[in-house]
């Protein structure tokens, strides 16, 4: 197994969280006198090593936990395209019960959406299940009705970093990110093709792998 010591600053990053649990990134950066997206690799590290606990709109917890491997340097040689797996993806005129049964047999958190094989939108677990009870016609309604539109879908590239992945995952608390690549369209603007997907679950078995190696 690849040991890899921690840095300085992410020593001191776990100083100050010990200190201050719970504290926001925002506040880590301010007692480091950084920014925040200076921050993101550290903080992504240390949270998904299991040393830093991170908890959505309450700020970063000390786990207790210090011997542990890091592979960093590893990682952020690890590109999307080398762990993305195939994504589950509808059109917008599909109805949303269609789109309730495919997410469920499929076994996944999200659905991507397209329209002419470009995408355009993601729909969630919690999408379906707020409109569901939300009393619409599920059989008539179209998912497109639902969704999360372009441009506000976060979206990986298969050259991207894992580690990059990873952090977006982390920073915008979603479960799951399209891998695109850019195309041009007839009329020269630009779109996204979908040609795979990363998940928290994607992240984590690349942790074991690495943890578990040699």
């Amino acid at each position: 197994m690849i040991q890899i010591q921690l840095t300085e600053r992410q020593e001191k990053i776990i100083e100050i969280v010990k200190a201050n649990e719970p504290i926001t990134s925002e506040n880590i950066a301010k007692a480091l006198k950084l920014t925040r997206a200076t921050l993101r690799p550290d903080l992504a590290i240390l949270t998904m090593s299991g040393i830093l606990d991170a908890r959505p709109k309450v700020g970063y917890f000390y786990t207790g936990k210090t011997s542990l491997s890091f592979i960093s340097e590893k990682i952020q040689q690890i590109k999307v395209a080398d762990r993305k797996s195939l994504p589950v993806v509808i059109d917008e005129e599909t109805s949303i019960y269609d789109g309730i049964v495919t997410l469920f047999l499929e076994d996944v958190s999200s659905i991507f959406v397209t329209s002419k094989g470009c995408l355009v939108g993601v729909v969630s677990r919690k999408d379906f299940l707020k409109n569901a009870i939300g009393g619409l016609n599920l059989s008539k309604t179209p998912i497109g009705v639902i969704m999360t539109r372009m441009p506000n879908v976060i979206v990986t590239t298969p050259d991207e970093s894992i580690l990059d992945a990873a952090m977006k995952l982390i920073e915008h608390e979603i479960d799951s990110l399209p891998v695109v690549e850019e195309i041009t369209l007839e009329d020269g603007s630009l779109a996204y093709k979908v040609v795979g997907r990363i998940t928290k679950t994607t992240i984590t078995r690349l942790f074991v792998e690495l943890g578990n190696d040699g």
